[in-house]
């Protein structure tokens, strides 16, 4: 008997029961205009996100919205796009998607914040 887990590719956003999204397990969030983790009950619209991988994109829709597609496995090598999360009080290396992700996510979740990649040399991250 196989048993799978759900994965979410978006922290606190809708799980996917996909094996193909474990490699992308909390790789993304929403943080606010301070950098702060956006969790589920300050963002409760992030619930409502219906989330897909596809063709090499993480594919996020929302009832009223145009979709969102954002490359999984991209990786700037460009500082500018560095910043610094707050996760679970911690300090975490991420980096972020471009105003058009924020754009989206600002819109949607009816408060300023941006969409970001957790870095992969961030190392492992507390997410309570």
């Amino acid at each position: 008997m196989t048993t799978h887990s759900a994965y979410q590719p978006i922290a606190g956003a809708a799980a996917l029961a996909d094996e193909a999204a474990q490699t992308y397990d909390r790789r993304w969030l929403a943080v606010d205009d301070q950098d702060r983790w956006l969790e589920a009950g300050r963002a409760p619209g992030l619930n409502q996100l219906d989330i897909s991988l596809r063709f090499g994109y993480l594919v996020i829709r929302a009832q009223g919205m145009l979709r969102l597609d954002v490359p999984l496995d991209v990786i700037e090598d460009d500082d500018s796009v560095e910043r610094t999360a707050k996760i679970g009080g911690r300090d975490v290396r991420v980096v972020d998607e471009g105003d058009l992700a924020a754009a989206w996510f600002t819109q949607w979740l009816g408060q300023p914040c941006r969409l970001v990649k957790v870095h992969p040399e961030a190392g492992p991250v507390e997410w309570a």
